[in-house]
């Protein structure tokens, strides 16, 4: 029983330490883009994306990482042969990655609000799709254990970095057109007021 309890929260703690994770590096691509606004826009905007990237990271983020550690423990602690498993050792590789990825959105966090963060928007955009990648890894060594069909895998996981790395891309496209033409269109002169 007590496995399932561990396991329950240890899936409730991931969900909420990933939701977290897309989300912060989407405020960061707020935050760097907000560089772009006049003022007093500029500073209202950097302030507030601050104020919420501080707090998703302290009351959500963080806590989602204990929970989905601690809860891991607790299955390890009620299943200990689970350690012999190879697959195993390759999630809990990816998880470390995780938790470097992690640690590194608290270092970019702590850039932006001194203003020195060196990162484009499109730049934090590739960034944000690490923990995507990531996810299905550690999704599917979860589900498929010692039976994942690594070559199927693998086209997987290629066939998502080029997908996003498109999509980024055409996103961003699509977003410099768009800012040409409203550019276009204040710089036109209303006919009759010449």
């Amino acid at each position: 029983m007590a496995y399932s309890w561990f396991k329950a929260f240890h899936i409730i703690g991931f969900v909420v330490w990933f939701a977290g994770l897309f989300y912060l590096v989407r405020l960061f691509i707020y935050h760097v883009e907000a560089n772009q606004e006049p003022e007093p826009a500029r500073t209202i905007l950097k302030n507030q994306y601050q104020i919420m990237e501080k707090r998703l990271y302290s009351i959500i983020t963080n806590p989602g990482m204990y929970v989905t550690i601690a809860m891991a423990l607790g299955i390890i602690s009620t299943e200990p042969d689970i350690l012999k498993e190879p697959w195993l050792h390759f999630k809990l590789l990816f998880v470390a990655i995780l938790i470097g990825y992690h640690h590194y959105c608290a270092r970019l966090m702590k850039q932006l609000a001194a203003d020195e963060c060196r990162w484009s928007g499109q730049h934090l955009r590739a960034l944000n799709e690490a923990p995507t990648l990531l996810l299905v890894v550690i999704v599917m060594l979860a589900t498929f254990k010692n039976n994942l069909p690594t070559d199927l895998t693998a086209w997987l996981i290629f066939g998502l970095v080029v997908f996003m790395a498109v999509s980024i891309q055409l996103y961003a496209k699509i977003r410099r057109r768009n800012q040409e033409k409203q550019l276009e269109q204040l710089n036109q002169v209303p006919q009759g007021q010449s």
